[in-house]
Protein backbone atom coordinates (compact mmCIF):
# COMPACT_ATOMS: atom_id res chain seq x y z
CA UNK A 1 0.00 0.00 0.00
CA UNK A 2 1.46 3.27 -1.14
CA UNK A 3 1.82 6.15 1.58
CA UNK A 4 -0.78 8.21 -0.34
CA UNK A 5 -2.77 5.81 0.16
CA UNK A 6 -2.08 5.58 3.66
CA UNK A 7 -3.09 8.94 4.17
CA UNK A 8 -6.23 9.00 1.97
CA UNK A 9 -7.73 6.50 4.25
CA UNK A 10 -6.80 7.87 7.51
CA UNK A 11 -7.62 11.36 6.78
CA UNK A 12 -11.12 10.60 5.48
CA UNK A 13 -12.02 7.79 8.10
CA UNK A 14 -10.13 9.84 10.86
CA UNK A 15 -12.35 13.43 9.54
CA UNK A 16 -15.45 11.82 9.82
CA UNK A 17 -15.32 10.58 13.35
CA UNK A 18 -13.71 13.36 14.37
CA UNK A 19 -17.12 15.38 13.04
CA UNK A 20 -19.28 13.00 14.76
CA UNK A 21 -17.95 13.29 17.93
CA UNK A 22 -17.36 17.21 17.96
CA UNK A 23 -21.00 17.59 16.76
CA UNK A 24 -22.35 15.54 19.58
CA UNK A 25 -20.55 17.75 22.14
CA UNK A 26 -21.32 20.98 20.34
CA UNK A 27 -24.95 19.93 20.59
CA UNK A 28 -25.08 20.56 24.12
CA UNK A 29 -26.14 23.99 23.54
CA UNK A 30 -28.34 25.83 21.57
CA UNK A 31 -27.65 28.52 18.90
CA UNK A 32 -29.60 31.38 17.16
CA UNK A 33 -28.66 32.20 13.47
CA UNK A 34 -31.31 34.98 12.08
CA UNK A 35 -34.17 33.96 14.31
CA UNK A 36 -33.66 30.00 13.49
CA UNK A 37 -33.00 27.71 16.31
CA UNK A 38 -30.21 24.59 16.20
CA UNK A 39 -27.94 22.64 17.79
CA UNK A 40 -24.23 23.85 18.02
CA UNK A 41 -22.94 21.23 16.26
CA UNK A 42 -25.17 21.63 13.31
CA UNK A 43 -22.63 22.65 11.38
CA UNK A 44 -19.97 20.23 11.89
CA UNK A 45 -22.17 17.45 11.56
CA UNK A 46 -23.09 18.41 8.12
CA UNK A 47 -19.66 18.00 6.90
CA UNK A 48 -19.93 14.17 7.93
CA UNK A 49 -22.51 13.73 4.82
CA UNK A 50 -19.86 14.86 2.26
CA UNK A 51 -16.97 12.98 3.82
CA UNK A 52 -19.30 9.93 4.41
CA UNK A 53 -19.48 10.71 0.52
CA UNK A 54 -15.97 11.34 0.08
CA UNK A 55 -15.31 7.81 2.00
CA UNK A 56 -17.58 6.00 -0.72
CA UNK A 57 -16.14 7.53 -3.50
CA UNK A 58 -12.86 6.62 -2.60
CA UNK A 59 -12.57 3.48 -0.62
CA UNK A 60 -16.16 2.11 -1.28
CA UNK A 61 -19.54 0.94 -0.04
CA UNK A 62 -18.23 -1.28 2.62
CA UNK A 63 -15.48 1.24 3.93
CA UNK A 64 -18.64 3.88 4.50
CA UNK A 65 -20.58 1.74 6.33
CA UNK A 66 -17.70 0.59 8.45
CA UNK A 67 -16.94 4.20 9.45
CA UNK A 68 -20.50 4.52 10.22
CA UNK A 69 -20.71 1.70 12.57
CA UNK A 70 -17.11 2.63 14.06
CA UNK A 71 -18.19 6.09 14.41
CA UNK A 72 -20.69 5.20 16.61
CA UNK A 73 -19.15 2.82 18.56
CA UNK A 74 -17.26 5.92 19.22
CA UNK A 75 -19.75 8.51 20.22
CA UNK A 76 -20.88 5.50 22.93
CA UNK A 77 -17.86 5.19 24.45
CA UNK A 78 -17.43 9.47 24.83
CA UNK A 79 -20.75 9.58 26.25
CA UNK A 80 -20.37 7.25 28.77
CA UNK A 81 -17.16 8.44 30.01
CA UNK A 82 -18.97 11.96 30.04
CA UNK A 83 -21.81 10.97 32.20
CA UNK A 84 -20.17 8.43 34.67
CA UNK A 85 -17.91 11.67 34.64
CA UNK A 86 -21.20 14.15 35.76
CA UNK A 87 -21.74 11.18 38.73
CA UNK A 88 -18.73 11.49 40.08
CA UNK A 89 -17.66 14.00 42.45
CA UNK A 90 -16.10 17.49 42.45
CA UNK A 91 -13.68 18.66 45.03
CA UNK A 92 -14.96 21.87 46.91
CA UNK A 93 -12.81 24.40 44.89
CA UNK A 94 -13.90 23.47 41.05
CA UNK A 95 -16.63 25.78 41.36
CA UNK A 96 -18.14 24.47 37.98
CA UNK A 97 -19.05 21.25 39.23
CA UNK A 98 -22.64 21.58 39.29
CA UNK A 99 -22.64 23.37 35.82
CA UNK A 100 -20.48 21.10 34.19
CA UNK A 101 -22.68 17.89 35.53
CA UNK A 102 -26.25 19.85 34.00
CA UNK A 103 -24.74 20.48 30.71
CA UNK A 104 -23.44 17.13 30.05
CA UNK A 105 -25.53 15.08 31.60
CA UNK A 106 -27.67 15.61 28.35
CA UNK A 107 -24.72 14.10 26.38
CA UNK A 108 -25.96 10.40 26.53
CA UNK A 109 -29.38 11.30 25.40
CA UNK A 110 -28.25 13.49 22.27
CA UNK A 111 -25.32 10.59 21.36
CA UNK A 112 -27.98 7.91 21.50
CA UNK A 113 -30.40 9.82 19.14
CA UNK A 114 -27.36 11.00 17.14
CA UNK A 115 -26.21 7.06 16.60
CA UNK A 116 -29.93 6.20 16.01
CA UNK A 117 -30.17 9.20 13.32
CA UNK A 118 -26.91 8.56 11.98
CA UNK A 119 -27.46 4.55 11.49
CA UNK A 120 -30.75 5.29 9.72
CA UNK A 121 -29.78 8.09 7.72
CA UNK A 122 -26.33 7.52 6.81
CA UNK A 123 -27.05 4.20 5.80
CA UNK A 124 -29.78 5.27 3.78
CA UNK A 125 -27.34 8.45 2.39
CA UNK A 126 -24.84 5.64 1.53
CA UNK A 127 -27.76 3.61 -0.31
CA UNK A 128 -28.60 6.48 -2.24
CA UNK A 129 -25.25 7.26 -2.95
CA UNK A 130 -25.01 4.27 -4.26
CA UNK A 131 -28.02 3.85 -6.62
CA UNK A 132 -27.30 7.25 -8.17
CA UNK A 133 -23.50 6.46 -8.82
CA UNK A 134 -24.64 2.98 -10.49
CA UNK A 135 -27.16 4.42 -12.34
CA UNK A 136 -26.24 8.08 -13.17
CA UNK A 137 -22.36 7.38 -13.37
CA UNK A 138 -22.03 10.02 -16.02
CA UNK A 139 -23.54 12.95 -14.27
CA UNK A 140 -21.64 15.01 -12.35
CA UNK A 141 -20.25 13.84 -9.16
CA UNK A 142 -21.43 16.15 -7.26
CA UNK A 143 -25.00 15.27 -8.21
CA UNK A 144 -24.37 12.34 -5.78
CA UNK A 145 -24.03 14.03 -3.03
CA UNK A 146 -27.14 16.31 -3.09
CA UNK A 147 -29.52 14.03 -4.45
CA UNK A 148 -28.36 11.16 -1.52
CA UNK A 149 -28.51 14.64 1.01
CA UNK A 150 -31.62 15.58 0.11
CA UNK A 151 -32.91 11.95 1.71
CA UNK A 152 -30.69 11.57 4.22
CA UNK A 153 -30.35 15.24 6.04
CA UNK A 154 -34.54 15.74 6.47
CA UNK A 155 -34.56 11.97 8.01
CA UNK A 156 -31.29 12.36 9.95
CA UNK A 157 -32.79 15.92 11.61
CA UNK A 158 -36.30 14.22 12.31
CA UNK A 159 -34.58 11.44 14.44
CA UNK A 160 -31.92 12.46 15.72
CA UNK A 161 -34.26 15.66 17.41
CA UNK A 162 -37.19 14.03 18.44
CA UNK A 163 -34.72 11.42 20.65
CA UNK A 164 -32.06 13.90 21.72
CA UNK A 165 -34.37 16.56 22.74
CA UNK A 166 -37.98 15.03 23.19
CA UNK A 167 -37.84 11.09 24.05
CA UNK A 168 -34.06 10.08 25.60
CA UNK A 169 -33.06 13.06 27.90
CA UNK A 170 -35.64 12.30 31.01
CA UNK A 171 -33.86 8.83 31.08
CA UNK A 172 -30.35 10.33 32.06
CA UNK A 173 -31.92 13.09 34.20
CA UNK A 174 -31.97 16.25 31.90
CA UNK A 175 -34.52 18.35 30.62
CA UNK A 176 -36.40 17.49 27.63
CA UNK A 177 -38.53 19.71 25.20
CA UNK A 178 -42.02 18.89 23.89
CA UNK A 179 -42.09 16.43 20.67
CA UNK A 180 -43.33 19.92 19.05
CA UNK A 181 -40.63 22.17 20.08
CA UNK A 182 -37.99 19.53 19.15
CA UNK A 183 -39.37 18.91 15.87
CA UNK A 184 -39.65 23.14 15.00
CA UNK A 185 -36.66 24.31 17.05
CA UNK A 186 -34.21 21.71 16.71
CA UNK A 187 -35.54 19.99 13.08
CA UNK A 188 -35.95 22.12 11.36
CA UNK A 189 -33.11 24.34 11.74
CA UNK A 190 -31.00 21.53 11.23
CA UNK A 191 -32.02 20.64 7.61
CA UNK A 192 -31.85 24.50 6.21
CA UNK A 193 -28.18 25.03 7.61
CA UNK A 194 -27.14 21.34 6.91
CA UNK A 195 -28.28 22.08 3.55
CA UNK A 196 -26.32 25.40 3.42
CA UNK A 197 -23.28 23.59 4.93
CA UNK A 198 -23.23 20.77 2.03
CA UNK A 199 -23.56 23.10 -1.11
CA UNK A 200 -20.32 24.72 0.24
CA UNK A 201 -18.38 21.40 1.13
CA UNK A 202 -19.27 20.23 -2.10
CA UNK A 203 -16.25 21.04 -4.15
CA UNK A 204 -15.07 18.22 -1.56
CA UNK A 205 -15.93 15.20 -3.53
CA UNK A 206 -13.58 16.60 -6.32
CA UNK A 207 -11.22 15.69 -4.45
CA UNK A 208 -10.74 12.26 -4.15
CA UNK A 209 -10.47 10.12 -7.15
CA UNK A 210 -13.75 7.95 -8.30
CA UNK A 211 -11.50 4.82 -7.88
CA UNK A 212 -13.02 2.09 -4.81
CA UNK A 213 -9.92 0.75 -3.24
CA UNK A 214 -9.88 -3.09 -3.66
CA UNK A 215 -9.40 -5.97 -0.85
CA UNK A 216 -6.24 -6.40 -2.29
CA UNK A 217 -4.40 -3.10 -1.86
CA UNK A 218 -5.89 -2.34 1.60
CA UNK A 219 -4.41 -5.47 2.97
CA UNK A 220 -0.98 -5.61 0.91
Amino acid sequence: MSKKTVWIIVLLVGAYVMCQLVADVGATKFIQIAGVTMPAGTFVFALTFTLRDMLHKRLGKQWAQAAIVSAAGFNLFLSGYLWLMTRLPAPVWFGLGDAWGSIFSIVPAITLGSIAAELVSELIDTEVYHFWAGRFSNWPHWTRVVVSNIVSIPVDSVVFSVLAFGLLPRLFGAEAMTLGDALVRAASGQVLYKGIVTLFSLPGIYLVKDKPLMTGECCG
